[in-house]
């Protein structure tokens, strides 16, 4: 593949202030460079607020007059710096300074991310992905299917269990109706279930026979994402590909993970795991490991924008793009975003665009109503 940054040695680039814009829900970053050029990210979506204040705190001493060339080093330096806190947040709020600091590139070069990272501008096909356990199973089939009539949707992802249930369904009997309720209302399309780390493996084994009978073709995180012995068992007890990985922002645990095979699909989140060069990182590893990546992008902020850059330059990149369908009842705050909708769907498809960098503004009225905080060179 060739999604690495090859910038020209005589133009280095040193951050001299990094800005972010936030609510309880989403934050965007905005770095500007020495020439002044500025780009826009996003750290990750809910609790972003101190995702923000961590940026501030324990990213931005160490980045801001720095030269931003080597990315994946600079990032490296961060942990480093930061190795009493490993987790998620630290990785949250680099995520938000990667992004950022991509865009600034694409402007800089007149191309897409994409474009930056080995890949072209394009279409992607899409999965409509449903968020919802509060449904029954036959209105979730009903506008499943009148989606496919819309938009041109062919692949969906539907909830089994509940969220790190313990075994538990969201109400009994919900997920032994929903598995064939899917298929009797859209028999030809790929279908898709996420368990959100609800079983353990006898249980997610059960699940699974019965997905393979009625023509599942992935089944996401069916146990506790931190017992990768157990995601193993299931995918070796069965032939539907099981597929995990959202949640870890570690890459000592991706590559054990990878090593492993405890999953046959990787799904990392671009915005948990630190942004895009840590994940291509990451798509590297399964790369050598034959492991396509189908990365997890539950929401319409930013960060289906940058999988979609992302796919469009992977060699392995799974089938489809996690796009969701959720509206104002679910996702209020993922409206009034953006000066313009990047998210349109025809056809089933979304498509990158050749703007350079990410090709978004980030609306005034929103911006006008966050709370703002800036980390500048001295």
């Amino acid at each position: 593949m060739g999604p690495h940054w090859d910038p020209s040695p005589e133009t280095p680039m040193k951050l001299t202030s990094i800005e972010t814009f936030t609510t309880e829900d989403v934050g965007f970053t905005r770095v500007t460079a020495e020439d002044g050029t500025q780009g826009w990210g996003q750290v990750s979506t809910y609790n972003s607020d101190i995702t923000c204040t961590v940026l501030h705190r324990q990213v931005a001493p160490h980045v801001l007059g720095v030269d931003t060339t080597d990315l994946d080093d600079l990032l490296d330096l961060v942990t480093e710096r930061e190795h009493k806190f490993p987790g998620s947040y630290l990785r949250r709020a680099l995520g938000g300074l990667d992004t950022a600091i991509w865009d600034l590139r694409g402007k800089r070069a007149g191309l897409p991310v994409t474009a930056l990272i080995g890949g072209t501008p394009g279409r992607i096909r899409a999965y409509a992905s449903s968020m919802k356990r509060d449904i029954t199973p036959a209105d979730e089939a009903a506008r499943l299917a009148r989606l496919s009539g819309e938009k041109g949707f062919t692949a969906f992802k539907v909830r089994a269990g509940a969220e790190v249930g313990r075994g538990r369904d969201e109400w009994p009997g919900r997920t032994e109706e929903i598995i064939p309720v899917m298929r009797r209302t859209l028999p030809d399309a790929d279908l898709l279930i996420d368990a959100n780390s609800c079983y353990a493996p006898q249980k997610a084994i059960e699940i699974g026979h019965m997905l393979q009978d009625h023509g599942f073709c992935h089944f996401e995180e069916p146990c506790p994402y931190w017992e990768l012995d157990q995601t193993k068992r299931v995918a070796d007890a069965l032939d539907i590909d099981v597929t995990g990985g959202e949640q870890d922002c570690d890459l000592t645990i991706w590559r054990r993970m990878i090593e492993m095979r405890a999953v046959d699909i990787v799904q990392p989140d671009i915005l948990y795991l630190g942004g895009i060069a840590r994940t291509l990182r990451v798509c590297r590893m399964a790369g050598a490991a034959g492991l396509p990546v189908t990365p997890h992008c539950a929401n319409l902020s930013l960060v289906t924008l940058f999988t979609m850059h992302l796919l469009r330059a992977l060699p392995n990149a799974g089938k489809y793009l996690e796009f969701s369908i959720e509206g104002p009842d679910y996702y209020p705050w993922q409206y009034g975003l953006f000066t313009t909708n990047p998210f349109g769907i025809e056809d089933g498809h979304a498509t990158v665009p050749d703007t350079p960098g990410w090709g978004i503004e980030i609306a005034p009225d929103w911006l006008a109503g966050s709370a703002y905080r800036i980390s500048a060179v001295d």
